[in-house]
């Protein structure tokens, strides 16, 4: 099987001599093998791991992203930022650490920011309704 890992930036993995895949997503952990049907998920902050057909395994830390099987013969993952290595205790200890603190730094960011606008919508909505009791008055 081919096994292609790309980031916005740049193709991470292209491996043609994949036995086996392993990955995450929000139902657990998962296997592909060649002939897989066909499949699109959504995956988690995690360790994405692979058989060569040499034996030896492969490890890549994705920042979520997205797995599709094509053919049983193609696995494609589209993630905002992959690391690939082979030392799994290093990507497990440092590098999933680091993209979960980004992660819900991100998360309480966007929040923040999704307050302010709420704030706003409702100064504009305050400011446009008219006053029932002014409205009133006007129309006797």
């Amino acid at each position: 099987m081919r096994l292609l890992i790309t980031t916005p930036t740049a193709i991470v993995v292209d491996e043609s001599n994949v036995s086996s895949l392993r990955a995450e997503d929000d139902s657990g952990g998962f296997g592909i093998l060649a002939g897989h049907a066909d499949l699109l998920t959504a995956l988690n902050i995690s360790i994405v791991s692979w058989h060569g057909v040499d034996g030896r395994i492969r490890y890549c830390a994705v920042r979520r992203g997205v797995l599709s099987v094509t053919g049983g013969a193609e696995i494609a993952i589209a993630t905002r930022e992959a690391i690939a290595g082979d030392d799994l205790r290093r990507l497990e200890q440092v590098v999933l650490d680091d993209f979960r603190r980004r992660n819900e730094t991100e998360y309480a960011s966007r929040t923040g920011s999704l307050q302010l606008q709420m704030k706003a919508i409702r100064q504009i909505v305050q400011y446009l309704r008219p006053d029932k009791r002014g409205a009133m008055e006007g129309g006797s």
